[in-house]
């Protein structure tokens, strides 16, 4: 069997998950399933070990490799890609021959990078473009699916201004599935609002911005809110005010038009639900800012 057919059954199967799970994949329920191969059932990676080659595999790299939720993503995130640590011990050990040899047969991997205990974030296709035998690191970039949705092709990024491009946008979306994976849990996996339960259609929604001054991506920074209720937070439709009470904006409340909007007006001064751990708690001085910003645009 060619080791390609392998590696296009991996993808095309991790992207259902994808698509049924959202940016974050479980490893219970989800990646622990494996993917079907030719009546077989393949795993996505190994849970226990970072370097992956599964043993249907008929070529020498690697299928996969994973990141634990606790190591420190900004200081292995480079303009060009990602630094991936060999295994401890010999450089020509099977597993660090197998990522090694990645980037002589250029081959696409799976890059699944643990977001919080149990949740992965899969990036790919990506490729081992560097190795540094003496730092014991390669550089891994991102690639592109190109082609039909059924059947698509992985594709390394010659041009280095889109693969810098792509190392950002994979920056961002680590940093939104890390921050929604603190998030949406502390509130019980429901709208903090309308109490939506549907973990596909919940958003972790910043109160204070990434840019701005205290915007950092704590608990405390966030709400968890559904898709239509984030939308309308981002753009002061909606407010929070310091005492957890939700203020539809004037605009939306004097406008009769739609069922969607009564629904939005129905919560005008109902209370949030908060977290249970009190640290966890929406900050009141930042909310405070928000609300601010939120009655100076809300006319």
């Amino acid at each position: 069997m060619r080791d390609e057919d392998v590696r296009t059954a991996c993808m095309a199967h991790l992207s259902v998950l994808v698509a049924e799970f959202g940016e974050e994949v479980p490893y219970a329920g989800g990646l622990d399933r494996g993917f079907p191969f030719r009546g077989a059932r393949v795993p996505f990676l190994n849970y226990q070990k970072g370097i992956y080659r599964a043993r249907v595999q008929s070529g020498p790299a690697a299928l996969s490799i994973q990141t634990s939720s606790k190591s420190p993503y900004d200081d292995e995130i480079l303009a060009d890609g990602f630094l991936y640590a060999y295994r401890a011990g010999a450089i020509d050990q099977p597993d660090n021959r197998a990522l090694r040899v990645a980037r002589e047969l250029q081959v696409p991997l799976v890059y699944f990078i643990g977001t919080r205990p149990g949740w992965y974030k899969p990036v790919f296709p990506v490729y081992v473009r560097e190795d540094d035998p003496v730092r014991r690191v390669v550089l891994v970039t991102p690639g592109a699916l190109l082609g039909p949705l059924d059947e698509p092709e992985p594709v390394p990024l010659e041009e280095e201004i889109e693969r810098r491009y792509a190392v950002r946008q994979t920056r961002v979306r680590l940093h939104q599935a890390r921050f929604r994976g603190r998030v949406v849990p502390a509130y019980s996996s429901q709208c903090a609002i309308c109490r939506l339960k549907e973990l596909r259609l919940l958003d972790a929604a910043h109160i204070l911005g990434d840019v701005m001054e205290a915007g950092e991506a704590t608990v405390s920074n966030g709400l968890s809110l559904c898709a239509i209720h984030h939308r309308a937070f981002d753009q002061n439709l909606v407010g929070v005010s310091p005492d957890y009470i939700v203020h539809v904006s004037r605009r939306l409340r004097e406008d009769e038009d739609g069922p969607m909007l009564h629904l939005l007006k129905g919560f005008h001064e109902a209370p949030i639900l908060v977290p249970g751990r009190r640290a966890d708690r929406p900050d009141r001085g930042r909310l405070d800012a928000r609300f601010a910003a939120f009655l100076s645009l809300s006319t």
